[in-house]
């Protein structure tokens, strides 16, 4: 308590007894309007005081704890006052030390060390003025350098001096000189400029990486990179405009003879219909290289771009953050401008072209100038896709319109050609020689010259597929994809045809040289049969001792198995050629191209069908010659391209009238070729060289089908397979229908018929020699075979050739065998055994003269034969087994040869069986 007193009276304040006084004035000061009673009551006073006193005793003891808490604070800053004291009077020391300091250097120096000062100072201020004249003189001078700077392109140095000029001049702005010279720096920067957006023109033509990198500098120094960007391609299109007018406008004053200025005056489109066919091409050619650079610069502008960009990235990310961004953004800014001009460069010069294209009617030039044309639009629309991956929808439709047009004219024309040599046509041997390959013909030099783009990937070599040069990198510093074009037609020699038959005078001689072992025997002869085989008639082994007897006359020895094929067949190859090169050249007709193709083949069949296949009797045999397939490719044939209408109807409707024009009359066979004379196997030489010529065309057909596969649209690809299923593969099934003609007429059949009719064939003992029927008909085949040789000297006969010519002559003499017993009107069992020895021994002496096994119906004449000893019951089940027998031959069957052994109750029921298996044929 007596701290608190003592610390209150340090602080001034009086103890509560001492200032209960003073609580009372404040009390009384509190309650203004209370008064003392008029009368005092001592007790009141009393208990009045008490609670003074108590409220005295809070209020003390509540300022006591208020000390208390504030003690620190207070102590705190008691220590803050002196320290404050002490520092006082540091500084009061400090500022009497220096004025008497300063007192003695006012007594130290004297006036003339001030003089001193002021004259430094003056001749300080002079050296700075002297540097500013010195600069002012310099910008003065400043327009001649930059004079000589923008005369040597040096465009980043005259931008920066000019700009360093202008930042030296505001710094000398006060003085009056000045004014003048900062008007004229900025004239000559705005000059600069203009000469820097003519240097930005130039790039469009000729990108040079130095000038252009120089231009770059400039305008990133004038901080408008994105204004160059769009300048630039406005350049760009005013380029490929101004490039186009001026090389269709010299080669239009060039064929006009004189440089009137009326031309000048037209627009692009009129001026393009002033473009002579003599100067359409190489005009053609100028422009798409004078649009090529114009696109090379542009892709080495992008370039540039990439390179650079990439370079400068590092060195942006150590600047500031804002300028880092500003810079991002320009690159950003120009990465989109530039990719959104390649297509808006490639729709300007794709119009420029099809304007081009449509002021003259390319239905005027010859087919190879047009295919040239084709070359250089197809050359520009893969230029198109490597510089934007666009499609080139612009041209393809352009050209593809004028490209069907002129096809359709074309292969009109061509199909009217091949009727004409068709019906010209005498059948004779083309000689090629034995190792020829369409390949090798000029017409199809460009599937070895464009191997890779043209074929399907997996057709291509591993190197070449892996990695492909584009027409940009294979041409970015050297050359133009449009100046091959200049030696294009440079026809190349063919070394196809050999001088005859024979390749040279070795293998003449070696056709027909003895073989005396399995080796010797050549390996031609070994293919011929077993690669050569087609199915038509099976063959078995051929045994060494077959080929030494036939090393002379065998029908594929006497030539060297070079291909047969005539001039026709030579010129529909070339014809699938020049199709082919339209369709490689531009892909998006493919479709057309394949379709007029297909007709080409299509007609060539019928033809061969017409001239040496029809005959009505041959379906009537019942052999089956003409598959399904084969009748119904000639029926589509027929009714979808042959004109069967001998002149045109006046009453026909417009649709009819342009069906006509889509068909082509029904050829006819030359009046020069005989196929009537049975020394020459009634044209048997002309058949297997019109049938055979076929079949290699279809054989060429089968080895462009992987080409025609990788070019045609996937939608039209069932056309496709349908023509080589239903069509192409059918070729070799005319061999039947036409042999069969040659065989039917070989062999003379009714002479052998009278013969049989002669024999007696109810004789009463077992005979043991044949009949003489039997020596006729192995002489006829003899003949046959004689006759075979010689025509096999002037026409190599293939060995699916002979083998279906044998079995078709061997067939209709069994047949014609089973029809002679069938004509039998009295028959003994010995007369049946006469029979079996009569064809066995046909068959012992035919089996010498040919190697066909099994021999054809073979069974069928046997199990005739045998049918004579079968019983009543088996006889009805061999008749409803057997229905290639007919009914006259079956019902003689019954008739005569079962006659003897059954009743005619028995042979009544199995006529009646005969007659149900013969109604439904009725």
């Amino acid at each position: 308590m007596q701290k608190i007193k003592s610390l209150m009276t340090r602080q001034g304040l009086k103890s509560p007894p001492e200032s209960l006084s003073d609580l009372g004035a404040i009390e009384s000061l509190r309650v203004p309007g209370k008064k003392l009673p008029p009368v005092l009551n001592l007790q009141e006073l009393e208990e009045y005081r008490d609670k003074l006193k108590q409220q005295q005793a809070a209020v003390s003891k509540k300022v006591a704890d208020l000390i208390l808490e504030k003690q620190p604070a207070y102590v705190k800053e008691l220590e803050r006052v002196t320290s404050l004291q002490t520092g006082l009077q540091l500084a009061a020391v400090i500022c009497t030390n220096g004025r008497r300091h300063l007192n003695i250097a006012k007594e130290g120096f004297t006036q003339a060390s001030l003089g001193l000062l002021a004259n430094q100072r003056k001749r300080q201020l002079l050296i700075g003025l002297l540097k500013s004249l010195r600069t002012i003189k310099t910008l003065q001078r400043t327009d001649v350098r930059l004079s000589e700077m923008l005369e040597e392109e040096d465009y980043p140095g005259a931008i920066q001096l000019c700009l360093e000029c202008q930042k030296a001049a505001s710094t000398f702005k006060h003085y009056s000189c000045i004014s003048e010279l900062n008007s004229k720096l900025q004239d000559t920067l705005e000059q600069i400029e203009e000469q820097l957006d003519v240097a930005l023109s130039k790039i469009c033509k000729n990108f040079d990486i130095n000038h252009y990198t120089k231009v770059q500098q400039a305008y990133r120094l004038l901080g408008k990179t994105q204004t160059a960007m769009d300048q630039l391609h406005m350049h760009f299109t005013q380029a490929i405009h101004n490039t186009v007018f001026q090389v269709v406008l010299g080669y239009v004053e060039l064929c006009s003879g004189n440089t009137d200025t009326k031309f000048q005056k037209l627009q692009y489109k009129d001026l393009c219909t002033h473009v002579t066919p003599d100067s359409y091409i190489p005009c053609l050619a100028d422009l798409c290289k004078a649009l090529w650079e114009v696109m090379l610069s542009y892709y080495r502008t992008m370039e540039w771009h990439e390179k650079h960009d990439s370079e400068d990235t590092p060195s942006a990310s150590e600047g500031s953050n804002m300028g880092t961004e500003e810079t991002n953004f320009d690159r950003g800014y120009i990465k989109k401008k530039l990719e959104h001009g390649l297509t808006r460069i490639w729709q300007d010069v794709q119009l420029k072209v099809k304007t081009y294209l449509l002021g003259t009617d390319l239905s005027i030039f010859k087919y190879d100038d047009f295919i040239f044309v084709l070359d250089i639009i197809s050359r520009l629309m893969q230029v198109g896709e490597e510089f934007c991956g666009s499609k080139s929808e612009v041209l393809q439709e352009s050209i593809r319109k004028q490209s069907v047009n002129y096809f359709k004219n074309y292969h009109r024309t061509r199909l009217d050609e091949l009727r004409m040599f068709l019906e010209n046509e005498t059948w004779e041997l083309c000689p090629v020689k034995s190792n020829f390959s369409i390949l090798q013909l000029h017409e199809f030099k460009f599937m070895e010259q464009s191997r890779s783009p043209s074929v399907s990937p997996s057709k291509q070599p591993a190197s070449t597929s892996s990695k492909t040069v584009t027409l940009f990198e294979q041409y970015c510093s050297d050359g133009n994809p449009f100046e091959i074009q200049a030696n294009r037609k440079d026809e190349e020699t063919e070394d196809v045809l050999a001088s005859n038959g024979y390749e040279s005078d070795e293998q003449e001689k070696s056709a027909y040289q003895e073989y005396d072992s399995d080796s010797d025997v050549p390996e031609e002869l070994k293919r011929d049969y077993v690669d050569e085989q087609t199915g038509d008639a099976p063959v078995k082994s051929v045994s060494r001792e077959t080929l030494k007897s036939r090393k002379k006359s065998d029908y594929s020895l006497n030539k060297v198995n070079a291909p047969i094929l005539t001039n026709t067949t030579l010129n529909v190859i070339r014809l699938v050629g020049k199709y082919m090169q339209m369709m490689n050249i531009l892909k998006p007709i493919a479709f057309d191209v394949i379709h007029f193709m297909s007709q080409l083949f299509d007609y060539y069949l019928y033809a061969i069908y017409t001239f040496f296949g029809r005959n009505d009797s041959l379906e009537s045999t019942g052999l089956g010659l003409s598959s399904s397939r084969l009748r119904t490719t000639l029926n589509r044939i027929q009714e979808s391209l042959i004109d069967m209408e001998v002149s045109a109807d006046p009453t026909a409707t417009l649709t009819a009238a342009e069906e006509r024009k889509e068909k082509v009359p029904s050829p006819h066979l030359s009046h020069l070729v005989i196929l009537t004379s049975g020394d020459t196997l009634y044209g048997l030489a002309e058949r297997v060289v019109a049938t055979e010529s076929l079949v290699f065309l279809a054989e060429q057909f089968e080895f462009l089908q992987p080409h025609l596969d990788a070019v045609m649209p996937a939608v039209k690809k069932p056309f496709l397979q349908q023509f080589y299923s239903q069509t192409v593969s059918t070729a070799s099934e005319l061999r039947k229908p036409i042999y069969w003609i040659v065989a039917g007429k070989a062999i003379d059949y009714e002479q052998m018929l009278l013969l049989m009719a002669n024999v007696k064939w109810d004789v009463k003992e077992i005979m043991s020699q044949h009949n003489i029927y039997v020596d006729a008909l192995l002489k006829e085949f003899e003949q046959f075979n004689r006759r075979l040789n010689e025509v096999s000297k002037r026409v190599r006969i293939p060995l699916p050739v002979s083998n279906i010519l044998w079995e078709h002559c061997i067939r209709l003499a069994n047949r014609t065998i089973v029809e002679g017993y069938a004509n039998v009107k009295k028959c003994s069992n010995e007369g049946r055994a006469l029979m079996q020895l009569d064809f066995q021994q046909f068959l012992m002496k035919l089996e010498k003269l040919t190697d066909i096994r099994p021999i054809p119906d073979k069974e069928f004449v046997e199990t005739y034969i045998k049918a004579y000893y079968l019983t009543e019951n088996d006889m009805e089940r061999w008749i409803k087994e057997h229905r290639e027998y007919s009914t006259k031959q079956l019902t003689n069957l019954v008739n005569v040869c079962l006659g003897s052994h059954i009743n005619k109750k028995a042979r009544q029921k199995l006529l009646a069986a005969i007659d149900d298996i013969d109604r439904p044929k009725r």
